[in-house]
């Protein structure tokens, strides 16, 4: 008789969750022992389905959770009360949730509530300051706690949850599975028509010469919470001031959706003549983008461990960083929020070829590649004779 596959319930409602659980989805839907179930919260929508839809994913389940003006207690309320239903009838031996965003939190919690174990990807990241970056540093201390398995990307996050009082057999260091989704994606970006394609398309579509031999461009993306008001308009008057430094470069800034970004960022930004605001772009042309970029100025968390595997220098808008990894090998700077901070590094970086150089160099201190498989195989074993 057939054994009955293990049934694991992935919950996911974020463009980075999306990237970072494809791999462990597509490791768990080709092991002959599981049944994995997607479940879409659409903290984000657009976004959301922009990732799913570069790694062949449809939910299988689909909240719809997101509203026009939604705080992130709206969706701990939303998603606890439309995962209870979902946990009761589907009955999985785990939740996999990823991360610090209010769906992984609130998942892990509706997980609790119906005695579900719950496996957390990517744990164990921190900094000093549990407000900030806000509310993601407490999602991921409360989910330490909620948590029963811990997959940390790094040797740094394993010692951060045993610092924490978890169990060192309940943690495993896995590298983080953002590195096996952008070698992914960069492997079909090698491919001639793929190039030809993306090219044509920046080209058309926001008049950006993405060739070798086109002008040097600087990526941007900034949208984390704290950043919100005075903040974000300082690193606004830091590109204007860079861009009208420097006309040769092209300054692109993918803008994400919530009005407290992209309608400061329009506003102070938008008569550049070599500043590119563009719609939010899904994973394969971003990566394509990222690699043609001579530098990366970020907020996010995702970017800092992508950006060195590609050999872009990664200057952080931020004040504290729960990924020094990046910093330790010298591939990433915090440069804060600061006006004049941030068009100085970068004007530096540009004219000190042996300073850029140092940053330049393409490793990877966040994993090999290979997250997923280690992740599905610990899995097999702890959940096998559940």
């Amino acid at each position: 008789m057939a054994q009955r596959r293990i049934k694991v319930l992935a919950v996911l409602g974020t463009r980075p969750e999306a990237i970072k659980l494809a791999p462990v989805i597509a490791g768990l839907r080709a092991h002959p022992r599981f049944r994995v179930c997607v479940c879409a919260t659409a903290q984000h929508r657009q976004m959301l389905d922009q990732a799913l839809e570069a790694f062949a994913i449809s939910p299988d389940i689909d909240l719809d959770l997101m509203r026009s003006g939604q705080e992130p207690l709206d969706v701990v309320v939303a998603v606890l009360r439309a995962l209870r239903p979902v946990l009761q009838a589907e009955k999985p031996r785990a939740v996999i949730v990823q991360g610090d965003t209010t769906t992984a939190f609130a998942a892990a919690l509706a997980a609790f509530h119906q005695r579900v174990p719950v496996a957390h990807v990517e744990a164990g990241l921190r900094t000093p300051d549990r407000y900030f970056p806000f509310p993601e540093e407490t999602n991921r201390r409360l989910l330490t706690v909620l948590a029963d398995l811990h997959f940390a990307p790094t040797a740094g996050a394993r010692r951060n949850l045993l610092a924490c009082g978890v169990a060192a057999g309940a943690i495993w260091v896995t590298g983080n599975t953002v590195i096996d989704a952008l070698l992914l994606v960069r492997r079909r970006l090698r491919a001639p028509a793929a190039r030809r394609r993306w090219l044509d398309h920046f080209r058309r579509a926001w008049d950006l010469d993405l060739d070798e031999n086109g002008p040097p461009v600087i990526l941007v993306t900034g949208h984390r919470r704290e950043s919100f008001g005075p903040p974000l308009r300082r690193v606004c008057l830091a590109l204007r001031d860079i861009a009208r430094h420097d006309r040769r470069l092209r300054i692109v800034y993918p803008l994400h959706l919530n009005p407290s970004v992209h309608r400061p960022v329009r506003s102070l930004l938008g008569g550049e003549e070599n500043i590119r605001l563009i719609e939010p772009l899904a994973y394969e042309p971003f990566v394509f983008l990222m690699d043609r970029a001579r530098l990366v100025l970020t907020d996010s968390g995702g970017i800092q461990e992508e950006a060195p595997v590609l050999g872009k220098p990664v200057l952080v808008m931020r004040r504290e960083t729960e990924r020094p990894e990046g910093l330790a090998a010298g591939q990433a700077e915090l440069v804060g929020t600061e006006r004049r901070a941030i068009a100085r590094r970068v004007m530096e970086l540009l004219r000190d070829p042996t300073g850029y150089r140092r940053m330049a160099r393409p490793s990877s201190p966040y994993g090999d590649g290979r997250a997923a498989g280690r992740i599905v195989a610990v899995l097999a074993s702890r959940l096998e004779g559940e």
